[in-house]
């Protein structure tokens, strides 16, 4: 059986940092260190990107910037700035995509990622054909309902 390879953009990285007294916040956040700890087990393969990178280094708090740096080391692909990066990030923006959303997901279909990782509302609602755009909760949903626990 395949890993799924999983792209998770700078707003999954960062939710356990957010306000945890929302409901849906702290469900994300859960969600999301299930995903983290199936990347450590060897269960997810995890991709990085030079705009994951870039988005880091720019993250004006400094606990937040020494929590994510790391992850850079477990991803089995690191996509940098290409032609064909920038080209698919083009072909986003008229979908109504920021620019830095657009490229991460032409990151995500580059690096032939399975699921793009998101809790960006913006994204999640802008679904598109290249790549499954979702939020760790539907991604947990997904994942469980095709790899049974028996």
């Amino acid at each position: 059986m395949n890993k799924p390879k999983l792209y998770l953009d700078s707003c999954c990285f960062n939710r356990p940092f957010d306000d945890q007294s929302q409901l849906l916040v702290r469900l994300e956040t859960e969600a999301k260190l299930f995903i983290q700890d199936g990347i450590k087990d060897g269960m997810f393969e995890l991709v990085w990107s030079y705009i994951l990178e870039q988005e880091n280094r720019d993250n004006p708090f400094e606990r937040r910037r020494e929590a994510i740096a790391p992850w850079r080391r477990r991803a089995k692909v690191d996509i940098d700035e290409s032609e064909e990066v920038i080209q698919i990030a083009e072909a986003y923006l008229p979908r109504g995509l920021k620019p830095k959303d657009s490229l991460h997901v032409a990151c995500a279909i580059v690096a032939k990622a399975d699921y793009l990782i998101t809790t960006d509302n913006g994204m999640l609602k802008r679904p598109n054909g290249q790549i499954q755009i979702v939020n760790p909760l539907r991604f947990i949903q997904l994942y469980t309902e095709t790899n049974s626990y028996d």
